[in-house]
Parts: C-alpha cells; structure tokens; sequence
C-alpha cells in the first residue's frame, strides 16, 4: 500500500503574535462554525478524487497533523467533528500518528480528555519560554505556570507523546535563560522538544521594530544552538533534524514525512499538497473557501508539476535538513545519477571547509555546517 500523510489547517488565534507570518487570525465563533462545515465539505469533496487523495483504499494514511493558527482555540467538539470525517473517507494505519497543536491557555481538562478519546496521540504545546517576560514581549496569552498546569493536565488524560516548542535568539534573552528554559523542559519529561531560532519575517510588526528589540549577538545565539544539542544530549534526546529533538522512539513522524518527501495532501485555508509530484495549495482567501470549499477544483491554486531537476532540488535541501542526511545509493536510485555527477563543486567546496561530511555512503552537515545551514542549502538550486 502507498502511504501519504494529511495536514489539517485551523486557521484560528486568540491574538496574533508579534513574529507570526503565518496564515492565522482571531475569528468569531460564528465563522469558526462556517469554517469547520467548510472543511469538512472539503474532505468528502476530496475523497473520491483517484491518484490525488489516495482514498481508494490502496493507500494508507500513517499521520495527520492539526496545525494553524492555534487549533485548539476552537471548540473541541469541532476537532473532534473534523477528525470524525477524515476517519469516515479515508484509510487510516492502524499505528497512525495523530497531533495536534495546542498552545497554553487555551485547553482545560475537558478539552483534553475530548481530544484523547477521539485518537488524538501526539500533542504539540507551543511554549516557547519559560519566562513570563519574554512570554509578554512575544505576544503570548500564557504564563510558564499556565503551561506547567496544561501540560500536567494532558499527561493526566492519558498523552503519552508530547512535544514542546522553545524559541530562542529572543529580545533580551541569554544564553543562561535559554539553557534554564531547555533544562526545565526537559525535566519534564517531554518526548519532543522543537528549538526554533527567531526568525523576523517581513511584515510582522517584529520585522518593522527590529531595530528597538535589543536581540542576542551572532555569538551569543551560536551558542545558544551549541548548548541547545549539549544540554539535550544529557537528557538522552536525539538531535534528528537542524531543529527537532526526539527521545527514541518519538521522532515526529509527520514532520520527517515532509523531509523525505512523502505525498501529504492538505486541507483547509492555505493548506499545501504534494501529491504524486504535484505541489498545489488552498486558496488564502477565506470568503472563497467558504463558498466553494466543495469544489476542490475551484479552491486549488498554484498547481506545480515537479520537473526531475526540482525533485532533486528539493530531495538535497529537505534531505540534508536531516541529521542523518542522505543516502549516496539512494540518490543514484532515484535520479540515475550520481552525487558528484550533478552537485561534485558544490561538495568539493563544502567537504573542504568541514562543512559537509561525506561517510558511509551517506552525506551530511557536520556541527560547523548546521550553523550556516540555508547558506549551504542555496547551492544546491540550480
């Protein structure tokens, strides 16, 4: 059987964060309401789709992933409805891997235990500090004390797989408050820790004071990533991509999918697919999906067949994402040629200045090379 995976867009926040680019807003209940009847339209709308949706029961579906937005700022029984009908139309694995991201303060109990009875088994909490202060500086609507609460609280119902994001290279922040952060999340027990570097993306209202924000050095924030893998080392995580870190056993299966360049389908406003070489994305117009979320041909936009020369664009730069990198083997399989044969400057260069490693037949950014990966990563476009 062929496998894919699914994403599934909430759009929905209670505020938007100073540094967020991404396709979110507040939203009344009562579009909330519309939204989630949208999507699911939009599933059984795909379902009967042949080679694009793999709902003919010779593929499976080995994860799904609520993003957003926040998820979890809209009623449970919504999500619950959603998942429901994404079980209803398509084959599900028995071991399917099945997150959903929630940020601290708005999930209680309730929510939670709904969301573990439904199937829901990885939960995703964006944390990101464990101060309260640069909590408030980042725009968010909890406290570490919230999260403790939230956290303790899904352990409680029963989730077993939880991940929390961590956010460095913040305004004021310093490499002891990063390492206190990591530390006592860690202690936790968290199966997963994401550890995202700030990034200021154009058209945040970070983006238009960057100047005002008082942000760590270079140096300061290289070694915030150096003690990030240090410290996680010692608690036995595994660092398994430039910014992932996993306990064995607890890779985030959705995300690697993405890496490797599984087929993942998404749904909802924005949503983006790859299918069988195809990337297409949802319209972002929220009044058009609205409308015309039962037309999937009517919402589709940016549709993109993959040349060869894309594909191995895209195999090279999310591959070498990956701690382990890529297989030499693989990559001659796939693309009938060989590494050298197509990028052999490009790894002369790297190889030379102890940035990339080339070892047991696999390819891969050494701890140097990690540090100044997307300069790296922009060689290999053609």
């Amino acid at each position: 059987m062929k496998e894919f995976e699914i994403y599934v867009h909430i759009p929905f926040c209670q505020q938007k964060c100073g540094y967020c680019d991404f396709l979110s807003f507040a939203g009344r209940e009562e579009m909330q309401e519309q939204y989630v009847r949208a999507l699911k339209a939009e599933i059984e709308a795909v379902a009967p789709e042949r080679g694009i949706s793999y709902s003919d029961h010779t593929s499976v579906v080995t994860s799904v992933f609520f993003g957003g937005g926040t998820p979890s700022v809209i009623k449970a029984e919504y999500l619950v409805q959603i998942l429901e009908t994404l079980r209803e139309k398509f084959l599900f694995a028995p071991d399917a891997e099945i997150s959903l991201e929630a940020n601290p303060g708005t999930v209680d109990m309730e929510k939670l235990s709904l969301y573990r009875k439904a199937g829901f088994n990885r939960l995703s909490f964006g944390c990101q500090s464990t101060f309260d202060e640069q909590l408030k500086q980042l725009g968010r609507i909890h406290t570490y004390k919230q999260f403790l609460k939230e956290y303790k609280a899904a352990r409680r119902v029963g989730f077993t797989n939880i991940n929390v994001d961590l956010m460095s290279g913040l305004p004021g922040q310093t490499t002891e408050e990063w390492i206190t952060s990591l530390k006592r999340i860690a202690d936790l027990g968290a199966e997963h820790i994401s550890a995202y570097s700030l990034i200021l993306e154009e058209g945040t209202p970070f983006f238009e004071r960057q100047d005002s924000l008082k942000l760590p050095g270079e140096e300061e924030e290289r070694q915030m990533y150096e003690s990030t893998c240090e410290v996680l080392n010692t608690y036995g995580y595994e660092q398994y991509e430039i910014s992932n870190y996993a306990k064995p056993g607890c890779r985030c299966r959705h995300n690697v999918g993405y890496w490797v360049r599984e087929n993942y389908l998404g749904l909802g406003l924005g949503a983006a697919s790859l299918m069988e070489e195809r990337r297409f994305s949802n319209t972002a117009d929220m009044k058009k999906y609205l409308e015309c979320s039962s037309r999937p041909d009517q919402i589709r936009e940016n549709l993109q067949i993959l040349t060869t020369a894309d594909c191995r664009e895209e195999y090279m730069i999310l591959g070498l994402r990956m701690r382990k990198g890529i297989s030499e083997d693989e990559f001659y399989r796939t693309f009938g040629q060989t590494l050298d044969e197509v990028y052999g400057s490009v790894l002369e260069k790297y190889v030379k200045l102890e940035m990339l490693v080339r070892k047991d037949g696999r390819l891969f950014l050494s701890r140097r090379g990690i540090s100044v990966s997307n300069v790296i990563l922009a060689d290999f476009l053609d």
